[in-house]
């Protein structure tokens, strides 16, 4: 680490980079904010914007079981449940019980209370209160290890499944003639929407996670004329507003995950507002 840090001082000669937690806060906003909006996109597409909310929510209750189950590593009991969870929203979704937005509304609101049952005897909450908010300035070298492995698979799956997954958002009878499995395709971006999720939790929270997936995605559908600048402008506005929320959060002694979330919605409505100017 010592030298990426050297490296980063030679090119990034700035203030709020004097500091080696900044430095570290700074590569996970490279890594991390690529990741989450190359996903978002798919999860734009597919209209599963509530579903990684609802997944969001749930994380409480994953800490909750883990903490119940005696699993000292908080990221394991976190993506075993995400995983579960999301592949339980999946199945009862095409069961048919009811509709998809009622169904998730259900899980949401059942994964935060049991979240908060869980984590809230004795009155320990408190102990896990970052998890609403996220804390990204601790991120330590092995965390951005693990990020770093993260975003290479998950591109790598992503760039697998991209066509696939706009294919059967446009027409599931087109894409079942070309042999892909829409149901099965579901589940498993249903799979990677949770790991990223999950992972991420810790440094974003549970009250941010789901506008920092899909407010690049969105704000780059507003402006973008094919797919491909579609995934293009989502990584750079998911960058930008990462590196724009770390600066402002230094500059006004603020949280960092609430300052990446407001700018991330400012460009939004730029990109909003250059849209209706352009259809004028």
């Amino acid at each position: 680490m010592e030298t990426i840090y050297r490296v980063m001082d030679a090119l990034l000669p700035f203030e709020f980079l004097r500091f080696s937690f900044m430095k570290n806060a700074l590569l996970a906003m490279l890594l991390l904010t690529p990741l989450l909006s190359l996903l978002g996109t798919m999860a734009v597409n597919q209209r599963m914007a509530f579903f990684s909310d609802a997944l969001g929510h749930s994380a409480l209750a994953g800490v909750g079981i883990g903490v119940l189950l005696g699993v000292r590593d908080v990221t394991l009991s976190l993506v075993v449940f995400g995983v579960l969870y999301a592949l339980i929203v999946c199945v009862v979704n095409h069961s048919g019980a009811a509709t998809k937005d009622t169904t998730i509304s259900v899980f949401s609101s059942m994964g935060i209370a049991l979240g908060l049952f869980l984590l809230s005897r004795d009155g320990r909450f408190s102990s896990y209160s970052s998890l609403l908010t996220g804390d990204i300035l601790s991120i330590g070298a092995n965390d951005l290890l693990w990020l770093a492995v993260s975003l290479v698979v998950g591109v790598g799956l992503w760039a697998w499944m991209y066509n696939r997954l706009l294919i059967s958002a446009v027409s599931p009878e087109l894409a079942e003639s070309r042999g892909i499995h829409s149901r099965r395709l579901e589940y498993l971006f249903a799979v990677l929407i949770a790991v990223a999720v999950m992972l991420s939790i810790r440094w974003v929270g549970v009250l941010l996670i789901n506008a920092l997936l899909i407010l690049p995605a969105a704000a780059a559908r507003n402006v973008c004329k094919s797919a491909a600048q579609h995934a293009l402008l989502s990584v750079i506005f998911g960058v930008a507003s990462g590196v724009a929320g770390l600066v402002l959060s230094y500059a006004f002694n603020t949280g960092v995950g609430a300052a990446v979330v407001l700018c991330a919605g400012a460009i939004y409505f730029v990109t909003l507002l250059v849209r209706r100017l352009a259809t004028h």
